[in-house]
């Protein structure tokens, strides 16, 4: 059976000589989707509607800059090698960490701009953020690419997977743990956990924000302990695990102490925030 799998084609279309690649469509379904949802929140709590387009014309291209940059930095080795390969990010590598850090840099400076508290944007993006990774990871799964190590085809059908999934995870003669699947699962129980918590609790503002951070990085931190194609610190060292850590310890700190100093004295579904 397995010499009959074919994988499926990563190119959606084409025209002439451009391809259009499933990885890029989907990247970009889940940033409408996330732009959507925070148009939807901010004018909910008052802010003008097009406060996220405006940031979000900066945001992407930034953050798509930023995640290259990142991976291409720890990958330098390679891509010293072939520098013609830095631009083609339809094969994959961009890291995600590195596009948080240029769109966090992005709102915090486009908020300064506008007059606006950046811990409301943030909160307001943050569930548009996580379910927008949820739907980003199935790019990788077309490119075939943020797996695990090696499984049988009985683990993946135990399982309960759909073939479509099981077959894609057959790569080059071998069954993989289909990680991808797992953060994206992670990220949209995250986003619903998100849209529980900011009507439920009485968070702060900025506290939204940082449980997504919190959320994600957990997540983040045991699966990438079952991928083969980390970004490596060291030998030992997984890059994605020690930023989670570091996260993780970062969000729970500016909680506490947001709390103490009174900057998180307002509720997060307040208006004037």
């Amino acid at each position: 059976m397995e010499s009959t799998i074919r994988p499926l084609d990563p190119i959606a279309f084409e025209f002439g000589p451009l391809q259009v690649h499933w990885y890029g469509l989907i990247i970009g379904l889940g940033i409408a989707l996330a732009l959507y949802l925070a148009v939807r929140e901010s004018d909910r709590l008052g802010l003008p509607k097009d406060t996220f387009i405006d940031l979000i014309v900066w945001a992407i291209p930034i953050a798509i800059i930023s995640a290259r940059i990142y991976y291409v930095a720890f990958e330098w080795d390679y891509y010293s090698q072939n520098p013609g390969d830095i631009v083609k990010i339809w094969n994959g590598g961009i890291a995600i960490h590195g596009a948080l850090i240029g769109s966090v840099a992005t709102a915090y400076f486009f908020a300064k701009s506008k007059g606006l508290s950046f811990w409301k944007l943030a909160d307001i993006a943050a569930p548009s953020i996580i379910l927008g990774q949820a739907i980003g990871r199935w790019g990788n799964f077309m490119n075939q690419e943020a797996h695990g190590g090696e499984v049988s085809r009985q683990f993946l059908e135990n399982l309960m997977l759909p073939d479509f999934i099981v077959n894609q995870m057959y790569i080059n003669g071998t069954y993989y743990h289909p990680t991808f699947l797992y953060e994206s699962l992670w990220n949209i129980a995250g986003f619903i956990l998100l849209l529980i918590i900011r009507r439920k609790l009485n968070l702060r503002v900025g506290e939204l924000f940082l449980s997504y951070v919190i959320w994600y990085s957990i997540g983040r931190f045991f699966v990438e302990g079952m991928r083969t194609d980390s970004l490596m610190l060291t030998e030992y060292l997984r890059i994605a695990q020690v930023i989670s850590i570091v996260l993780i310890i970062i969000a729970v700190g500016l909680w506490i102490y947001r709390r103490m100093k009174g900057y998180a004295a307002k509720p997060y579904n307040d208006v004037e925030a």
